[in-house]
C-alpha cells in the first residue's frame, strides 16, 4: 500500500473522484498545510488556519501509480485558478500537492509539466512541504455516497468531474 495527498478544491469533490479509480483501497478527506492545530471544518472554511481541504488517498501501487493518480488529479480539477476551484474561493480551496518522499516530490513535477503542456503553462498547483494530516469530521467522510447526492452545490460540481474521469482515465476506473 502506498499514500497520496492532494488538495484540489473540495475535499467532497476529489473524494468522490478516487473512490471510482481501481487501486484506490481508501480516501480519507482532512486539513493539511497550515499552523492551527486540530483545525475544524468552520475555522478551515474561514480561510485563517492556512490549511487546504485535502484527500488522503491509500492505494496498491501494483494497480495503480502515483504518476497514474497525479494525471487524475491534474485532469479532474482546474489547475489553472490560484486558491478557488469554481465557486469555492480561498487558500483552503488551493490546488497543490504534498509529495511524502523525494520519489512522489519528483513524479509531482513531472505531473505538472505535463498539465502544462495541456493547459498553455498556466498551472498553478504548488508543490508543498507535507505537515501534519488532521482527518475531518466523521460526516465529511464518503460524503458522495451518501449527503451529497441530496447537496445541490455537490449536484453540480460532481458529475462533470465524474465525467472527466470517465471521458480521459476511463481504464482506470473500477469496475461498475
Amino acid at each position: 500500500m502506498a499514500t497520496a495527498i492532494f488538495a484540489g478544491g473540495c475535499f467532497w469533490c476529489t473524494e468522490a473522484v478516487f473512490r471510482m479509480v481501481e487501486g484506490v483501497n481508501g480516501v480519507e478527506s482532512g486539513y493539511i498545510g497550515g499552523t492551527t492545530a486540530n483545525p475544524t471544518y468552520k475555522q478551515v472554511c474561514s480561510g485563517t488556519t492556512g490549511h487546504a481541504e485535502a484527500i488522503r488517498i491509500t492505494f496498491n501501487d501494483a494497480v495503480v501509480s502515483y504518476a497514474d493518480l497525479l494525471d487524475v488529479f491534474m485532469g479532474t480539477h482546474d489547475p489553472t485558478q490560484l486558491n478557488r476551484q469554481g465557486n469555492d474561493v480561498g487558500t483552503q480551496y488551493r490546488s497543490a500537492i504534498f509529495p511524502l518522499d523525494e520519489g512522489q516530490r519528483a513524479e509531482a513535477q513531472e505531473a505538472i509539466d505535463r498539465a502544462n503542456l495541456v493547459h498553455g503553462g498556466k498551472v498553478v498547483t504548488a508543490i508543498e512541504t507535507p505537515h501534519e494530516w488532521y482527518p475531518a469530521e466523521d460526516y465529511h467522510q464518503e460524503y458522495w455516497d451518501g449527503e451529497g447526492q441530496r447537496n445541490p452545490y455537490c449536484l453540480a460540481v460532481i458529475p462533470p468531474k465524474l465525467a472527466k474521469l470517465k471521458k480521459g482515465y476511463g481504464d482506470k476506473m473500477k469496475p461498475a
